[in-house]
């Protein structure tokens, strides 16, 4: 959008994704919200099983005057209206009261929504997200069917069909007039065994640099991955289950070492398999004594402390001055 090559009014962009929950339509718009705007806290997300009645709808815009929270504005409009450049989600939109639809199209045709105390506020910088469940059912049981008939000749054209069909049950809950407004509508696959291993090594990357804030290194084996992504996956739930087998099987084993003070600033935590069960090994390391001298400058008059290496040239941390003017005090 800043580069000035979309419709002036449109939002820079507007997507529809589908599939089946867990499958990363959420973090993908987070992700986003990173990558377009700076933040993940760019994404301003509208769960939709909160507006499932006429009068939450009315929220969105704001309260009528003389109606309490008119004060307030509305959680929409003054949401984007702090944030002009950001990722406006609306999840499970589905779910959503049919007058939701009517905001969506003016927001994706004039760009503009006019709040409850008369402001237009400009949607021309932001991306819009609709996420939904829909044909989730449909997803699941086509690609089962798929795999059955042949894996070697899976992929795109079978999942293509999937798509269509998908598409096609879309357009039953929405009319094609509201559908045709987005830019692009995308249909999700569940994950696979292979999609859970590559999110383990995500997060276990996360539990790592956690670790390396508190200068606590942390290695693992292969099997340790194929381990967690066993215990959390779910085809029906997708990653979600993951989370929690890593709060499980990692972080909670790891945390107990840390307040028993097992692991110390400096070790390094290892984590393997053995039997089906994640060992964690703790290699602490050694404090080596440094060998540090009192020395004088006598240019700047300050005194400091330093390490007396070899063939090394020693300077005065203050005014850099070398050599003949430092004294070493015995």
């Amino acid at each position: 959008g800043r580069a000035g090559l979309k419709s002036a009014n449109r939002p820079i962009g507007s997507f529809v994704f589908l599939g089946p929950t867990g499958v990363g339509k959420t973090e993908l718009a987070k992700t986003l919200a990173d990558v377009l705007f700076g933040s993940e806290d760019l994404m301003i997300r509208f769960d939709m099983t909160e507006f499932m009645e006429k009068h939450e709808v009315a929220k969105l815009l704001g309260a009528p005057p003389g109606y309490v929270g008119y004060e307030e504005g509305g959680k929409l409009t003054e949401a984007v209206r702090r944030k002009p450049y950001s990722v406006v989600l609306f999840d499970e939109i589905e779910k959503a009261h049919p007058d939701i639809f009517n905001i969506l199209l003016q927001i994706l045709d004039d760009g503009r929504l006019t709040d409850n105390k008369g402001r237009v506020i400009s949607f021309k910088n932001t991306v819009v997200i609709c996420t939904s469940n829909i044909g989730t059912k449909m997803i699941q049981v086509e690609m089962a069917k798929n795999k059955v008939k042949s894996t070697s000749q899976k992929s795109k054209n079978d999942f293509q069909e999937i798509r269509e069909k998908v598409i096609a049950e879309l357009l039953k809950f929405f009319k094609p007039e509201l559908v045709n407004r987005f830019d692009e509508v995308t249909v999700f696959e569940p994950l696979n065994f292979q999609n859970m291993a590559e999110i383990v090594k995500l997060q276990l990357k996360g539990v790592g640099k956690l670790l390396e804030d508190q200068e606590i290194g942390f290695f693992y084996q292969d099997e340790v991955v194929e381990e967690i992504a066993q215990a959390g996956f779910d085809s029906i739930y997708g990653a979600r289950p993951l989370k929690r087998a890593i709060q499980k099987l990692i972080e909670n084993p790891i945390s107990n070492l840390i307040i028993g003070n097992k692991v110390k600033t400096g070790d390094v935590i290892r984590v393997r398999v053995d039997k089906g069960d994640l060992i964690f090994d703790v290699e602490e390391t050694q404090m080596v004594e440094v060998n540090q001298k009192q020395v004088h400058c006598n240019k700047c008059n300050n005194d400091f402390q330093t390490e007396i290496i070899k063939n090394s040239t020693l300077f005065c941390p203050k005014c850099l001055s070398v050599g003949l003017n430092l004294k070493i005090k015995q």
